[in-house]
């Protein structure tokens, strides 16, 4: 097997530091050291503690989106999509112990100015966003519709997420399901 390279490494020892440390928590030399790198080859990848960062949720998210399809595949487009989405957070979020998302966790723990890392979140969210859109659109043809039923349904997702990892529990994605599945009848 083929030895990562050293930026490989950065971002894989950033990306579990920075999902069950925090952002703020994780230092530098932690990263360097946990990645098994040099300092100066650190910076000759990446210049600051923000970039790595962009890095991890720029993998984070091609990795998370990709769970998601792979756990829906099997359902028809829409509604049962949708309704199976929530089986799929149920199920990830019991495998990381209720850690939460990723993208809230860190927007959550940086300062006002890391705007690279809030453009990333952001695109995250609108990325799946625009993913329940494309699932509603296919029995909604009303956009005006698509949008609002889309912003529901993207708020039961965050705030499911959010409040199973406050309470260290999974039956806010039950609820949140019980609500989609109103909300598309």
């Amino acid at each position: 097997m083929k030895k990562k390279g050293v930026k490989e490494r950065i971002i894989d020892a950033a990306s579990a530091l920075f999902y069950y440390d925090g952002y703020n928590q994780t230092g530098i030399n932690k990263i360097i050291e946990e990645a098994g790198v040099a300092k100066a080859s650190m910076y000759q990848h990446f210049r600051s503690k923000e970039d790595i960062a962009v890095a991890y949720l720029q993998r984070r998210h091609i990795y998370w989106m990709g769970l998601l399809e792979e756990a829906v595949a099997t359902q028809p487009e829409g509604k049962e999509k949708l309704i199976a989405s929530f089986d799929f957070l149920n199920s990830w979020l019991v495998e990381v112990g209720f850690r939460g998302c990723g993208f809230q966790n860190i927007i959550t723990d940086i300062p006002a100015e890391h705007q690279k890392i809030k453009d990333q979140v952001r695109l995250h969210k609108n990325e799946l966003h625009q993913w329940v859109k494309d699932q509603i659109a296919t029995f909604e043809t009303s956009s005006e519709k698509v949008l609002d039923l889309s912003n529901q349904i993207l708020v039961l997702i965050e705030g499911a997420i959010m409040l199973s990892q406050i309470q260290q529990d999974a039956w806010p994605i039950g609820t949140a399901k019980k609500n989609c599945e109103q909300l598309l009848t």
